[in-house]
């Protein structure tokens, strides 16, 4: 889009621009934009290009594949945010399930009953070290 408007802002000044053709001592033809004794004024006409069926059906395809492209980047890249966002709410989850189990206090869970079942020393270490370890593994 940006190739075509800067082409369009051209257009005029390359209207404007006039060039020139003449031929030197040795015969040959030259062209260029600074006039030169006994240079003529050569008048250029845009040329309009005329695209085939075939051509046209090459650049849709062209278009198609370029969009699609785009689109599955743009997936991939939402796919990719909302993983990091996933592992960032349990990397927090388990800090927070970490920070809960307070070094030298008891820790429990709650049964069917509404009764604390106490966790022995052992069991609240393994406890924090399986914490520690899968927030080393999955936060890192």
């Amino acid at each position: 889009m940006r190739h075509w408007l800067l082409i369009a802002a051209l257009l005029p000044s390359l209207a404007a621009a006039e060039i020139y053709r003449w031929t030197d001592e040795q015969g040959q033809v030259h062209f260029g934009q600074r006039p030169v004794a006994g240079a003529e004024t050569v008048q250029v006409k845009p040329q309009v290009v005329e695209r085939d069926q075939h051509t046209r059906e090459r650049e849709a395809r062209s278009q198609r594949f370029y969009d699609a492209r785009r689109e599955e980047q743009q997936e991939a890249a939402a796919a990719a945010t909302a993983q990091r966002e996933e592992r960032a709410n349990e990397c927090r989850d388990l800090r927070r399930r970490l920070a809960q189990i307070p070094e030298g206090f008891s820790y429990y869970r709650t049964d069917a009953n509404g009764e604390r079942i106490y966790y022995s020393d052992e069991e609240t270490d393994t406890a924090r070290r399986q914490l520690r370890e899968r927030i080393a593994q999955r936060c890192s």
